[in-house]
């Protein structure tokens, strides 16, 4: 077969529905914080207990069940986009079978502050970082999707995410999510992706520039998140609730019962969406990890974290139906250097292993807090790794060609062989950062930061080069404009 098909599974079908069934009995006798009036009364109209003093919700598990049940079934849907960014990777809103993707996406992004540069100092990012970021994404052909690797910090935050946003679609068609921390910037957000796709509906159709919401573990969720939660669906808009339980820290220690409150929270979003409208698209999502008991960091890229994503990939992707992608290609190290490179092999390989659509964000390090452009490179050579890996091949009479086994014969090879050259760069991968040497054929092997510095090359290389916008000089003056009109607004409200 061409590609490995059966995932690595972590849970077996009792231990989904343990989760499951604990899920939503922490939604029907805890509930969740939801502090948002509207929300509220969404809540309560289909029937949850509210306490509009408190802010309290106590979700009735028949309610719950009732709305899962119909987002596995509207999966069925063929007027829903197949594909598209939400957050750090995709999410495929079609039914279709819990297997291993060998087409899985490689998203870039993830709004880091910080900047490792090419000339190894790591300081906060400005707005040319953002853009030779996103040069470098265009290039890479290990990298399918990004939003922004960095924000830049030079840009006044009010109006950062629409500028950012701006600077995504003119730089690159690998339209991956983004951040929006308040209603204006879905506005803006928006309007700008009207003009890339051409019209409002055509844009409800083929959704890009989407943002999200994210819960505040343990089970609350405060008003600007689900403002801007609302915000989304209001407009048509694929949503999905994420939530971090950190195990140690914001949920148990334990991964099952981390992952179970994890999987409520996001459980209560999908319920709030369908009380908003019926018709919403929506899916949900779950980021766990473990808190560091020594420093109390989220940990990105531990050894015990990789059984945990496996287990969420399952729940979601298996036992919800909801095909998804997760965190992949992190690391907690804060630099390139050989731990990296292992966290990210694993961290890449075990989420697609364990049927992940896709994986990102990319080019990190120092636990997704800094962007690095030579990291960025080696990432998209190490997914290419991965790619090839879980491609696989098959096993025909035609593939196997006993005529040309029978025609070498005993005691020949194949160098010389016309199949061989035909064949060779279909299976060998060919990236020069795993080139095979003998010993001594390159003093550099004894550098162990020889990938760094190759990574770096590269980078440099590839920042030289012109990189035509995807969009028309008329669909770029649109967007000059409406920032311009997104920045006059904040100016004239006095948030500027």
């Amino acid at each position: 077969m061409l590609s490995p098909r059966e995932p690595v599974r972590i849970l077996s079908a009792d231990e989904m529905d343990a989760i499951h069934r604990n899920a939503l009995r922490i939604l029907a006798e805890i509930g969740m914080k939801i502090d948002h009036d509207e929300a509220l009364k969404k809540l309560r109209a289909v029937g949850c207990k509210v306490d509009d003093t408190a802010r309290h919700v106590l979700f009735p598990k028949q309610v719950v069940q009732r709305y899962a049940d119909k987002m596995k079934a509207d999966y069925a849907r063929r007027d829903w986009p197949e594909r598209m960014s939400v957050r750090y990777s995709h999410v495929r809103f079609k039914k279709e079978p819990f297997r291993i993707h060998d087409d899985f996406t490689v998203n870039a992004g993830g709004y880091c502050v910080f900047i490792y540069d090419l000339n190894g100092t790591r300081r906060t990012a400005t707005l040319k970082d953002t853009r030779d970021a996103l040069k470098l994404v265009a290039q890479l052909e290990g990298i399918t999707n990004t939003g922004l690797p960095v924000a830049a910090q030079d840009v006044p935050l009010p109006i950062r995410p629409v500028t950012m946003a701006a600077e995504l679609v003119k730089a690159t068609d690998k339209l991956g999510g983004i951040e929006t921390l308040t209603p204006f910037d879905i506005e803006y957000t928006m309007k700008i992706g009207e003009v890339v796709r051409g019209s409002r509906e055509e844009l409800r159709k083929r959704p890009i520039l989407v943002g999200y919401a994210e819960a505040k573990t343990p089970l609350a969720l405060d008003n600007n998140m689900c403002e801007v939660f609302l915000t989304y669906l209001k407009n048509g808009m694929p949503q999905s609730l994420d939530t971090m339980p950190n195990c140690g820290a914001t949920a148990p220690m334990h991964p099952a019962a981390a992952l179970t409150l994890g999987i409520a929270e996001t459980l209560g979003g999908m319920v709030l969406a369908y009380a908003v409208d019926e018709n919403a698209v929506v899916t949900i999502d779950v980021t766990p990890s473990f808190s560091d008991m020594g420093t109390g960091i989220f940990k990105y890229a531990s050894a015990e974290r990789a059984s945990l994503l496996g287990a969420r990939i399952q729940m979601i992707s298996e036992f919800y139906g909801c095909p998804s992608g997760v965190h992949g290609g992190k690391t907690d190290s804060v630099v390139p250097d050989v731990r990296c490179g292992v966290e990210k092999g694993i961290s890449m390989l075990m989420p697609v292993l364990c049927g992940a659509v896709g994986f990102g964000t990319v080019g990190h390090i120092e636990n997704a807090v800094t962007f690095s452009p030579a990291q960025l490179v080696m990432d998209s050579e190490i997914a290419g790794y991965v790619r090839r890996v879980v491609r696989g091949f098959d096993a025909t009479d035609e593939t196997i060609n006993f005529d040309l086994i029978k025609s070498v014969g005993i005691g020949g090879n194949y160098l010389s062989e016309m199949d061989t050259a035909e064949k060779f760069r279909d299976f060998v991968n060919l990236s020069p950062f795993f080139k095979v040497e003998p010993w001594g054929a390159d003093t550099r092997l004894n550098d162990s930061k020889n990938w760094v510095k190759m990574a770096e090359e590269k980078a440099r290389v590839l920042l030289k080069n012109d990189v035509a916008s995807p969009l028309t000089s008329t669909q770029i003056k649109d967007i000059d404009k409406l920032l311009k009109e997104a920045t006059a607004k904040l100016k004239k409200q006095g948030l500027m």
